[in-house]
């Protein structure tokens, strides 16, 4: 989830980061080295954050659909309906993902993966669990 943050009140112009989802619908904050530094604060310490949601933030470069995934999802229409309604950050996490894929052993694994988490079964995908899965 993209975000505008001060830690401690620094920096006058808040710092755009993301906030990242742990999968039981909260996010982790994780202030990289040069937030701690420029707000004078370590690993450990407490401290102030103000945080805001970054509706400035536009959306980068997103992966392509696979054809092999498009494919999948057409013959399926539940998983394809339920694909359509993912919220575009979803389906970013989903396609980044599914492109860093290197064999044609994880493409299937993972393929069938997506297709029973889309098709309403409850399983853990991408480090969340979906459809009240474990």
């Amino acid at each position: 989830m993209p975000v505008l943050i001060r830690v401690n009140g620094e920096p006058e112009e808040p710092w755009p980061l993301n906030m990242m989802p742990v999968g039981n619908g909260s996010f982790r904050l994780y202030l990289h080295g040069t937030v701690r530094k420029a707000s004078g604060t370590g690993v450990g310490d407490r401290v102030q954050v103000e945080v805001q949601f970054n509706s400035a933030y536009k959306n980068g470069p997103q992966h392509a659909v696979p054809t092999w995934f498009r494919n999948a999802l057409r013959k399926n229409n539940i998983a394809n309906k339920n694909w359509e309604k993912l919220i575009p950050s979803r389906k970013k996490e989903m396609l980044r993902y599914l492109a860093s894929l290197k064999s044609a052993e994880a493409r299937e694994r993972n393929l069938q993966r997506a297709l029973r988490v889309l098709g309403g079964a409850g399983a853990r995908f991408l480090a969340r669990s979906w459809n009240g899965g474990e």
